[in-house]
């Protein structure tokens, strides 16, 4: 195998060559390439004792568990974020269709500018445990609305998602609660039309647990109210994205030299297969 140095040298005006044509291509590319700028919102989520009623009325809540959920409960907010009705809520509201310059009489054209924007995105957990939602787009302005929209899209769904629960469980206790006291007041009617002791000490003894059993409902229903008024969130946002100031993409400098290095590399493979066959040749 010959010596880079000597193969350098026999080589160079066709290695600098392939290198300058390589730079001067990828200036060309980099410079004539449309901006995109990247804004990014970031939100902690929020604690998950804060949408289960067992928990938000235990004792002593308030000194054992944080305001704050843990990275975990991040997990399934990303799955959401995969899906087609986050981007297709956001395209919609934003009328993406008109800032994407699609077709308003394609009847697909609101899954086009969704399928854009979600291709332009990126939802991730960071190192820290935060939810951080990224968007490029060669609107400054808009790369900021779209990632607000999109975790606020995120915030609603979950937070739609806990109180629609509450709501059932609310309803079938409500159900539940008119039952009981339908029978509570049979139990009062039958203890007003008998007069046998046994079978009276009986009733006595159904009616008082049917009244306790009609007090916990009481404090059922109050306490599934309050969590269908709250409305707990399931994410805390701590930094709604702004207009970036400077474009993310590209990044010249860093383009450049990754195109001289490549180069330099591809340059010095090819110099070393033509050597080969020379030598082979000769």
């Amino acid at each position: 195998m010959p010596d880079l140095f000597d193969l350098f040298l026999r080589w160079w005006k066709q290695i600098l060559s392939l290198i300058i044509a390589t730079l001067i291509i990828t200036i060309v590319i980099v410079f004539l390439m449309p901006k995109q700028y990247l804004a990014t919102a970031t939100a902690l989520p929020a604690s998950t004792y804060a949408t289960d009623k067992t928990l938000v009325f235990g004792q002593n809540l308030q000194s054992v568990y944080s305001a704050l959920g843990s990275p975990d409960d991040l997990d399934i907010i990303l799955g959401t974020a995969r899906l087609d009705t986050v981007f297709i809520a956001v395209a919609e509201r934003l009328n993406l269709v008109a800032q994407y310059k699609i077709n308003n009489n394609d009847t697909a054209s609101i899954q086009k500018a969704a399928a854009i924007l979600k291709k332009r995105t990126r939802v991730i957990k960071s190192d820290y445990g935060e939810l951080k939602v990224k968007v490029w787009d060669h609107n400054r302005n808009l790369a900021a609305d779209m990632a607000n929209a999109i975790m606020e899209k995120l915030q609603q769904i979950h937070q739609d998602v806990q109180t629609s629960n509450n709501v059932t469980i609310l309803s079938k206790l409500d159900n539940e609660y008119a039952e009981k006291k339908v029978d509570y007041q049979k139990l009062l009617d039958s203890l007003q039309h008998t007069n046998n002791v046994a079978v009276v000490d009986l009733l006595n003894s159904q009616k008082t647990s049917s009244l306790q059993q009609i007090q916990e409902y009481e404090k059922l229903l109050s306490q599934y109210k309050l969590m269908v008024d709250s409305k707990p969130q399931a994410l805390i946002v701590i930094e709604r994205a702004k207009p970036p100031l400077k474009a993310d993409k590209p990044r010249p400098i860093q383009t450049i030299i990754a195109a001289a290095i490549l180069s330099l590399f591809f340059a010095l493979l090819a110099a070393l297969v033509l050597e080969r066959r020379r030598m082979v040749k000769a």
